[in-house]
Order: structure tokens, then sequence, then C-alpha cells
């Protein structure tokens, strides 16, 4: 899989090669402004600024898409979303991490459209050593078309938790010890883009997209990456070393609590898993008659 293959049409490129410098503090970059921390991928005449607002269009000549900067290891990103509204069926609105090349680590949020009245679905996916496949599907507890909501990608060296509004909806645990392969040796940036993926977005495929309600508008605020920022000529060594607490530096990722969810957190995931749940693929027999190593010790946390 080309890292960015399923974000894009084929033959963009995304833009913004890491220049950075290794952040050895305890909390690392962090902004609210679109243009300190990003930049746009493609289509740059789909971008609309309005004031701290970015919003980003689809139509049927062209999707979009940004990416951030520079490439980080651990921390938090955080974006506020309004997803399109009405009749959004067929298209794909992501937010993800990413690192480059056939191996890479990928932490995906996709927002998948529906007709109007339906509600939008949140797909995410984990993909660690190029390999995904770790698809999890739910619906929201609110209409995330209506207003702002805040979307986050926590990443230490333990866990990648995924949060809306602060409330965990995916727990990826490091299980390195059961031989499963954990994220941690790559640096990733951190992209959006919305596109038209009618192929499969919206009920398998069924319900294309109509034009006719373009263009389709995705909007974004508040964005904020603390995180350590590197140099991706360094190599993964010395950046998980730079990037890892000792004596010298210690960072709020490493913390001892950050470790694994809280107690109210574990609650919070378990209300979303009931409530909210329709598809994970540590219950997919048919795709997997043996079930993947990490849903057999992730327990509720999957």
């Amino acid at each position: 899989m080309v890292v960015i293959g399923d974000k894009m049409p084929m033959g963009c490129v995304l833009l913004g090669v890491c220049v950075g410098l290794v952040m050895l503090m305890s909390s690392g970059v962090s902004s609210s402004k679109f243009d300190e921390l990003f930049e746009p991928g493609w289509a740059m005449d789909h971008f609309v600024y309005e004031g701290e607002t970015l919003k980003m269009k689809l139509d049927n000549f062209s999707g979009a898409g940004f990416s951030s900067k520079n490439k980080y290891m651990f921390g938090k990103v955080t974006v506020d979303i309004k997803l399109v509204e009405g009749d959004s069926a067929g298209t794909v609105t992501a937010f993800y991490m990413s690192s480059d090349g056939p191996k890479h680590h990928e932490f995906d949020f996709e927002f998948l459209g529906n007709t109007s009245g339906e509600p939008y679905l949140v797909q995410t996916n984990v993909y660690v050593n190029g390999v995904g496949n770790r698809e999890q599907r739910l619906n929201l507890w609110f209409d995330p078309t209506s207003d702002f909501h805040s979307y986050s990608i926590l990443w230490n060296q333990r866990q990648v938790v995924f949060l809306v509004d602060n409330t965990p909806i995916r727990v990826h645990s490091n299980l390195e010890h059961k031989g499963v392969p954990y994220p941690k040796d790559q640096a990733m940036g951190v992209y959006s883009s919305i596109w038209n993926a009618d192929d499969w977005a919206t009920q398998g495929g069924r319900v294309k997209t109509d034009w006719s309600h373009a263009p389709f508008i995705a909007s974004y605020k508040n964005f904020n990456i603390d995180g350590c920022e590197c140099e991706t000529t360094v190599n993964a060594a010395n950046m998980l070393q730079q990037c890892s607490s000792s004596a010298e530096k210690k960072f709020w990722w490493d913390e001892p609590r950050l470790a694994e969810l809280s107690l109210h957190q574990s609650h919070q995931l378990l209300w979303v898993r009931a409530k909210h749940m329709i598809y994970d693929y540590c219950s997919d027999a048919a795709r997997f008659p043996v079930t993947p190593l990490e849903c057999q010790h992730h327990h509720h946390q999957h």
C-alpha cells in the first residue's frame, strides 16, 4: 500500500519535508494556527480561510489535503473538525498520522459520509510496519456536522489512544512482550484530506456521491501538536532516544499515568464500545478465522 494512496487520488503528493529540530522539552510544539504547523498538500484552490477556521472542499474536479510541516515521535495531536453537512454520501474526510515508506506506521480517523438523516460513521485503523486491516467502525453520540468537535491521537511508548472530545474510542496497546510489533521507531507526519470514495465509503459503495450537492466542505480550527519534533535524517535508535525521557529531560507523554487509561477513561471506552461500535475487526471471524494476536490480549481495549 502506498502510504497516502488511500487518502487521495493517484498522482498527488503531499508536501512537507521535515527540517525541524528535536524538541528536548517536556512539551513540544503547540499552536492553534494552521499555517504555523501545516501547509496545503494539494488542490490549493480548494482551501478557504475564514479567520481561524480553515475550510477544505471536495467537488467533482478534486478533493484537497494538508500535511504538517514537520514529523513527530510521540505526543498528542488534536484538531477541531466540523464535518460535511447534509447529504455527504460517498465522501470521506480523513485525519491521520503516518510515517513514510512501505513499512510505514499509520493511525487513521476516517469519517464516512452518509445520506441526509443517516449517522456519520467513524472508521479507525492502525498500520504497523505497513500492515493495516485493523478497522473499527462506530457511530457518534452527537451530530458531527452541526458543530466543531475535537479529534485527537495520543501516542507514546505504551499505547495509541484515539479520542473524540477527550473520550477514548479506541486503544492500541504495546504488546511487544506478546510478540506483537508496536509503532515506536518512525517519526510521523500529521495529515488531513477530503476525497470522493463512493466505491466503498457509504453502505459498501451502494450509495454514490450526489454531485448536485457539491461542494462538500469540511471545516477545521484549533490545530494543536504537542510532541517531539524530529529530523527524519536521524536513525530510528537515535530518534527513539531523543524522544524518550531520561534523567536530563522529561516528556509529559512518558508519565506513568499515561501508560494506560485511567479508570474513568476505561469506563468511557466500555460505554463507547457497548453503545456505539458497529464493527470490530477482532470479532470478524470471516476475515480472520484465527483471531489476530493483539485481539487475544487487548481485552476491552482493542
